[in-house]
């Protein structure tokens, strides 16, 4: 079934063709009631018919997204919520779960897309998405870039940080068996030497014990000179955790190469156990 047309009325025209000519993509209501040249409450009724009618796209208050008229005459019912949501804090990038979504990392589809920040914002929902804030440490905030999402540039963490957030915080990738499958599917595309200089910049024992040892569990070849770094920082002494502190009984369990106590079941890891050596070489989606 065909989607409705978007029409436009003579003010709808004037704001749209307005911002077009412009070259504005994001737009605040201050700037529609400009266009305008009319009172708040006039403006008010053409940003609602506009979104109604699937020019704009609400991303916070008073800030819009134009959906150009490029993207065609039907209402699309706009999904780019990363570019709604790439409004909301500054700086931040999009990473864990939502980054691993967008390479392809995963198949786990979820309405929550996860933006990283220093600064202090609140949650909110956005379409059909819950955007939830990660309020990241100084040390941790890097390794992200612009990517073209859907025409639209935002900020997202490159292949090896996503990896390395998605083990660090499991919970934000869908779990520890889904965070090994992330894993496991980008090691035919790492740069095993950049991540590895990403872990002696976070400078976390656990993050380091738990890379080496998914590495391994994933079947993954990796350079030796960068296995010798990760055994020598993981060497030290004391023990680390990857899932509860609490065992099950199908925990893995206590890997002593990695000084690792694995809490996190056979079942949860059996997707990605050896699946690195198991990945046939095809085309993949660049990081």
């Amino acid at each position: 079934m065909k989607s409705p047309i978007r029409s436009l009325s003579p003010q709808e025209s004037r704001v749209v063709l307005g911002l077009v000519e412009r070259g504005e993509i994001f737009v605040e209501r201050r700037q529609i009631i400009d266009i305008l040249g009319g009172g708040a409450q006039a403006a008010d009724r053409v940003i609602r018919s506009l979104r109604r009618k699937g020019w704009l796209e609400r991303g916070s208050w008073g800030q819009y997204l134009l959906i150009s008229p490029e993207m065609g005459p039907e209402i699309l019912g706009e999904s780019n919520v990363l570019a709604l949501a790439s409004r909301i804090a500054a700086p931040y990038y999009f990473g864990y779960g939502t980054a691993a979504t967008h390479y392809g990392l995963t198949t786990q589809r979820r309405h929550v897309v996860w933006i990283v920040t220093p600064a202090r914002v609140r949650n909110r929902r956005l379409l059909d998405s819950d955007i939830q804030i990660v309020n990241s440490a100084q040390s941790k905030f890097f390794g992200f870039a612009p990517v073209d999402v859907l025409g639209h540039s935002v900020t997202m963490s490159n292949c090896e940080k996503t990896v390395l957030d998605c083990i660090d915080r499991p919970r934000l990738a869908g779990g520890e068996g889904e965070a090994a499958v992330v894993l496991a599917t980008a090691c035919r595309r790492m740069d095993w030497h950049r991540a590895s200089d990403y872990l002696e910049r976070i400078g976390s024992k656990t993050l380091v014990r738990r890379f080496g040892w998914l590495v391994e569990h994933a079947g993954a070849e990796i350079p030796e000179d960068v296995d010798e770094r990760l055994r020598e920082i993981a060497s030290s002494p004391g023990r680390s955790f990857y899932g509860p502190k609490a065992s099950s009984g199908d925990a893995v369990g206590y890997q002593a190469s990695w000084q690792l106590v694995v809490n996190a079941s056979r079942r949860e890891l059996a997707e990605s156990a050896g699946l690195a050596h198991r990945q046939r070489v095809g085309w993949q989606k660049r990081c």
